[in-house]
């Protein structure tokens, strides 16, 4: 799909605020200078806008779809999943063709196609993904790619402007502009890891994975979820943390998380008065892990954790930033108050307990059969020739889950009308094209035709 930008929105009228701010007393020359304010407020979205895009990908992933929704599409038979395709979007992070994105965006992957920015589109493969944070990274093998910035996420503010760009509804390459709404929020219910950037500008389906950037053309956040439709809520995982799961898994694959071994919640005012502390003071602790970090420290129910490593703690959501922020294996400094009174205490970071994430089908080995997954037979394709013999066409009549013929995306049903063209082949001779390990196939799917490359 040819990628399409759409217009960034200069939001005129708060610029001529602006401007009629900083100039109350009128001037001859005033709307002169208005108008200059505004095309430099507009080219600086536009020049943010050019600069990212080299950096912005396009995923098409393909996936078995056990809905039936796609019947419409494709031609199935009983106890069949037909394949269906979905969209996300991507950052490239390195010039060596690593690319982030969401998790659920590949979720159930049977490929991933990449769309780059200069229109290639490429195979990718997959290195690995964190389902709690709903972040993964692909590789494609390509050159001349130019990887994101990515900026300190501690450092962004609330109210700062921000731009969203991504594939919304397949929309290749849409820009939308908004401000940071809100930082570290959590408790959404979603996602294990959460401490999300808040943000009103527009993010749709098809933006995930997609960049969250400042002015400066640096990625803030990795654009994940909506709440509802037209909303004007969205939320990005923030940099700082993408970038420590991006690094892990490109390194190893998988993401170890740092763990204190604590469950803790937030002093409300009816909590701090009743133990005496200033409300947002701390994180509670209500549970202690047997033989965690803390339960070695010696931390109890009832304790109230104030610092971490010297950076004041407000809330149970404090608490779960600045740990994950820190590394496994790590000695932290806590101060906690117990009784009334506060003291000083060490803790050695663990790492965290977490299942790992199920292979997606993609990485699932294939078995080397010679008919790649794909059982054909030949049926007449027309009246007796002159020779009195009725030609033949190859006809698929099973595909095997999970197989090279289920990754191409052929169904039962499906008429192979030409093999590396040759026209209206029969099971032979498709079988003789395969002999090199591929072949180009043109397929009759009802009433329409597509081509496919089926190889090993």
């Amino acid at each position: 799909m040819n990628t399409r930008t759409l217009l960034v929105p200069v939001l005129l009228g708060m610029a001529l605020a602006l401007s009629a701010a900083a100039a109350p007393i009128a001037r001859a020359d005033e709307p002169a200078a208005q108008s200059s304010e505004l095309k430099r407020f507009a080219s600086l979205f536009s020049n943010v806008a050019e600069r990212v895009h080299p950096s912005v990908v396009q995923l098409d992933v393909a996936v078995r779809d056990s809905t039936g929704s796609s019947a419409r599409w494709f031609k199935g038979i009983e106890g069949y999943e037909p394949v269906r395709r979905g969209l996300g979007s991507g950052i490239v992070i390195s010039t060596e063709g690593h690319i982030l994105t969401n998790n659920h965006v590949v979720e159930g992957a049977l490929a991933i196609n990449v769309r780059l920015a200069d229109g290639r589109l490429l195979p990718a493969t997959f290195v690995g993904r964190d389902v709690g944070t709903d972040l993964a990274v692909v590789k494609v093998q390509a050159t001349g790619l130019q990887p994101a910035r990515l900026a300190d996420s501690d450092q962004a503010r609330v109210g700062d402007w921000v731009m969203a760009i991504g594939s919304p509804f397949g929309l290749g390459y849409t820009v939308t502009t908004g401000v940071l709404s809100a930082k570290g929020r959590g408790g959404l219910g979603v996602n294990a890891v959460e401490d999300y950037l808040q943000t009103d500008a527009s993010i749709n389906p098809g933006n995930s994975g997609g960049p969250l950037v400042n002015l400066d053309g640096q990625v803030i956040g990795v654009n994940t979820m909506i709440v509802g439709r037209g909303q004007g809520i969205g939320f990005a995982v923030p940099s700082n943390m993408a970038r420590r799961v991006a690094d892990q898994l490109v390194r190893t694959g998988r993401v170890q998380r740092a763990w204190i071994g604590v469950g803790v919640q937030d002093l409300t005012p009816e909590l701090a008065a009743e133990i005496k502390v200033p409300a947002g003071s701390g994180a509670l602790v209500n549970q202690v892990a047997r033989n965690g970090p803390a339960h070695q420290a010696r931390l109890q129910a009832g304790d109230i954790i104030n610092t971490v490593a010297g950076h004041g703690i407000h809330d149970a959501q404090d608490l779960m930033r600045e740990v994950l922020a820190s590394n496994v294996g790590q000695k932290v400094k806590l101060e906690v108050t117990r009784a009334g009174n506060r003291y000083v205490t060490e803790v050695v970071l663990a790492a965290r307990s977490e299942p790992p994430a199920p292979p997606l089908p993609m990485q699932q080995t294939i078995q080397a059969t010679p008919n790649l997954g794909l059982a054909l037979r030949d049926v007449p394709a027309g009246a007796p020739g002159a020779d009195g013999r009725v030609p033949l066409v190859a006809e698929v009549v099973g595909v095997d889950p999970g197989s090279y013929a289920d990754r191409a995306g052929l169904l039962p049903g499906d008429f192979i009308v030409q093999a590396d063209g040759l026209s209206m082949p029969t099971t032979a001779q498709v079988a003789k094209s395969m002999e090199d390990g591929g072949a180009l196939l043109l397929i009759r799917r009802s009433n329409g035709s597509f081509f496919a490359v089926l190889r090993k």
